[in-house]
């Protein structure tokens, strides 16, 4: 008889008809999105617009603690309440565990935004898993994730870390068994779970992380942040309305726009 398994792509950042339909091709039974600089309530609500009886969209949150010269991503799926960027790591880590979600370590070791090993160690009974595969990385960078979860002994966990539509689904984690929903995919990862780390091969698939890993340079200049938070809304930062001053005194920042503004 034939083991059921479910195949987890662990954290996107892109959700439309094509990322679904793609998804679906490649075989993946749910999706982990958590856009960057996203009100957790936008993330449901675009979640729930796109899941379907074939493909489980699970709402995340890639929460940036610390400022943004030293910044710790932190991936969480779980949350009941929503959670901003650039309050302080311990403050972040005491929200989620205050709301037991679980808490997946992307892209370790990687540059200055990324849980370090001493980091993950001195925090191992708090984190749920470590990202052992990301597209998006270099092999001698995933070959370094997968050292580091294995002397912190953490489980992996993987995934495209698609920014672009058709990165979806060039990896995944592999469950056992049938994850029927969002709140079982996120129960997986808390119980720690078995699973398997599986990722596409071939030419395309080094050519497509190529492109992903080219598009870093977007993704972390202020420009990008600029056309964020220049609208006013602010939406994930811990000074906004939405989060009714729970946050204020653990913000790495005062509050104003150019005070975010990298030196």
């Amino acid at each position: 008889m034939t083991r059921s398994r479910t195949r987890v792509d662990a954290h996107v950042k892109v959700l439309d008809d094509d990322v679904v339909a793609l998804a679906k091709e490649r075989g993946i039974d749910a999706l982990v999105y958590a856009p960057h600089f996203t009100r957790l309530t936008t993330v449901r609500e675009r979640a729930a617009r796109y899941a379907d009886d074939d493909l489980t969209i699970v709402p995340g949150r890639e929460v940036f603690t610390g400022d943004w010269g030293n910044r710790r991503h932190l991936l969480v799926v779980g949350l009941d309440e929503p959670v901003p960027d650039y309050i302080t790591f311990e403050a972040a880590m005491a929200e989620f565990d205050r709301q037991e979600a679980a808490v997946l370590v992307p892209h370790p070791g990687f540059a200055t935004i990324s849980l370090t090993r001493p980091e993950i160690a001195a925090h191992a009974e708090r984190l749920a898993a470590v990202e052992t595969y990301n597209t998006k990385l270099l092999p001698h960078q995933n070959a370094r994730t997968r050292r580091i979860a294995e002397v912190t002994d953490q489980p992996g966990f993987g995934s495209s870390y698609a920014h672009l539509p058709g990165t979806v689904g060039e990896a995944w984690t592999e469950f056992d068994g049938d994850l029927d929903d969002a709140d079982a995919v996120v129960d997986a990862f808390r119980e720690e779970r078995p699973r398997t780390v599986v990722h596409r091969g071939g030419v395309g698939h080094q050519l497509r992380g190529l492109v992903e890993f080219a598009h870093l340079g977007y993704e972390n200049t202020w420009e990008k942040l600029d056309r964020l938070f220049l609208s006013g809304d602010e939406p994930t930062l811990p000074t906004n309305v939405v989060y009714e001053g729970r946050f204020n005194d653990v913000s790495v920042y005062s509050g104003t726009l150019s005070d975010y503004r990298p030196k």
